[in-house]
């Protein structure tokens, strides 16, 4: 994640400035939107990374997501190369308990996880300059934990991604 520059505003005559970090320090954040078997409890999991993510990342992920849920899991996925590579991992390791699906190919607008990183870049973090990649961190997390308890935005990202609930 790098700063977004929304909405800005200056005085009449005047050009607007952002400054803003040009650097090639950024973050990556994986996450899950996940549904209870009872369809009444929404969660939002999520790692922040501060290098790109790639399959060991998301098998790791999807392993610990499994062991803190207690359950199995249907993972559903786009087909990015790192997911597509994670899947194979997990299944080559025999884990009975998770199962994974594909979304179609080029459809995020499907993905219930898309309106959140829309919703958390566009809308939370919108104007936010970090002075550095530590409070970018902060941030970004500070932005993602309050969602998991706003239940009205969670229910947002599966209608947004036409999914009933």
């Amino acid at each position: 994640m790098q700063p977004v520059n929304r909405r800005t505003w200056s005085l009449r005559g005047q050009t607007p400035v952002q400054r803003a970090w040009d650097r090639y320090d950024r973050l990556s954040v994986i996450s899950a939107v996940t549904l209870s078997p009872t369809r009444r409890q929404i969660g939002l999991p999520f790692q922040i990374h501060e290098e790109n993510i790639r399959t060991q990342a998301a098998v790791a992920f999807v392993k610990q997501l499994r062991r803190q849920l207690g359950r199995p899991l249907i993972v559903v996925w786009d087909r990015w190369q790192v997911h597509r590579s994670a899947a194979k991992q997990i299944a080559k390791s025999r884990t009975n308990s998770i199962e994974f699906e594909w979304l179609p190919a080029y459809a995020p607008e499907l993905n219930p996880v898309e309106p959140r990183w829309s919703h958390t870049k566009y809308s939370q973090l919108a104007n936010f300059v970090p002075d550095d990649t530590p409070q970018l961190k902060r941030s970004v997390r500070s932005a993602l934990k309050k969602q998991s308890r706003e239940h009205t935005l969670k229910r947002s990202f599966f209608k947004s991604a036409r999914l009933n609930l």
